[in-house]
């Protein structure tokens, strides 16, 4: 069997940390992954988005976009 080095990496990070041999090590992780990989999968809730109303638009069209800002921000933005 061959482990990859990024397994690898975490086999001996986990080793350090726990003061485990790597048999145990090995065996924990693959009881854990082989009893998850068979459960059913578990069910997940819709994503929902909550609706908002905005209410009526302030602003008939948004063609012209100076007009836009004129209503919005005044005189003020023809400064910039």
């Amino acid at each position: 069997m061959t482990i990859d080095d990024d397994v690898t990496v975490q086999l001996k990070r986990l080793r350090r940390s726990r003061d485990a041999t790597l048999k145990e090590l090995i065996n924990e992780a693959l009881r854990r992954g082989l009893r998850e990989m068979s459960e059913p999968p578990k069910k997940r809730k819709p994503f929902r988005t909550e609706t908002f109303n905005p209410g009526p638009p302030l602003i008939d069209n948004i063609d012209n976009v100076a007009e836009v800002l004129a209503i919005i921000e005044g005189d003020a933005h023809k400064g910039y």
